[in-house]
């Protein structure tokens, strides 16, 4: 059984991109983390083989922090998973949407359903709480009769809730891209085509210009790019940049041919990309 490490609470959307990638029937044991940091510490002490991450979510953004997370320590990412965030309202079962007063979620889930309270239920009052699973857990175990949740689909089912209504979030096409950090997945060279990079360059004018230049003569796809300020250095940056390609060798000659134009160049992961 293959132990992994999330951050939040069992039925999360981090468990089910998990469940996800590695494959609905695997014999997986999720070990649930309080913060993005604890997932390294659950690794370096040997309660989980492997984690998954948010990094990049196509309505919010970045999060920042975790490309830190990345750079910082050694551990690879082997692979991706794109997951669509559908937002539900769960509550005990025998209820409708009319008996529900009070819906406990994270802020992230509040500001991606806030129409839909707004336009269908205006006179339910929305809470913030820590996590969305987590919230939905309280609400069965608390036996909270007039309180729902909004949670996944996992949650609900995993906590034997009633989803009164599904998919409500105001934005669809809202997915969140995950990152497998999992040493002992071994993927062939000629499977992999994408890469996360970490680098820095001279302050001088020109130099993002010139390397992104030659990565476009070596048919590279940069397909993410992402600047964050260097503690202590002014205005100097550290890149994150991902890569696209359909040839690993072209792919090593081009980091051949930025490296001596680089500082500090770090590769994050090479892996085989999901889209």
């Amino acid at each position: 059984m293959k132990r992994i490490a999330i951050q939040g609470y069992p039925g999360c959307f981090h468990e089910e991109a998990a469940r996800l990638f590695y494959g609905r029937d695997a014999a997986l044991e999720i070990v649930a983390c309080d913060t993005f940091d604890d997932l390294y510490k659950a690794m370096s002490e040997g309660r989980a083989d492997a984690a998954v991450m948010a990094v990049e979510n196509t309505v919010s953004g970045g999060l920042v922090r975790n490309f830190e997370l990345l750079r910082s320590h050694p551990v690879r990412i082997k692979g991706e998973v794109y997951l669509r965030i559908q937002q539900n309202l769960p509550a005990l079962p025998g209820q409708d949407l009319k008996d529900i007063r009070e819906v406990r979620t994270h802020y992230m889930a509040i500001n991606q359903t806030r129409d839909f309270f707004e336009r269908e239920a205006p006179w339910i009052t929305v809470v913030e709480s820590e996590d969305t699973a987590k919230s939905a857990a309280q609400v069965a175990r608390e036996g909270l009769r007039g309180v729902g949740a909004v949670a996944s689909l996992l949650a609900a089912q995993l906590y034997g809730l009633k989803v009164l209504r599904e998919s409500i979030e105001t934005y669809k096409q809202n997915f969140t891209r995950f990152v497998i950090l999992d040493d002992a997945l071994e993927i062939p060279g000629e499977h992999i085509d994408k890469a996360s990079l970490c680098f820095t360059l001279p302050h001088t004018p020109g130099s993002l210009s010139h390397i992104l230049t030659i990565l476009s003569f070596y048919g590279m796809n940069l397909t993410r790019i992402q600047s964050l300020p260097i503690p202590g250095r002014s205005w100097q940056y550290f890149f994150y940049a991902d890569l696209r390609f359909e040839d690993y060798q072209r792919y090593t000659q081009a980091l051949s041919a930025v490296r001596p134009l680089i500082e500090d160049l770090r590769v994050l992961g090479e892996y085989k990309a999901e889209l």
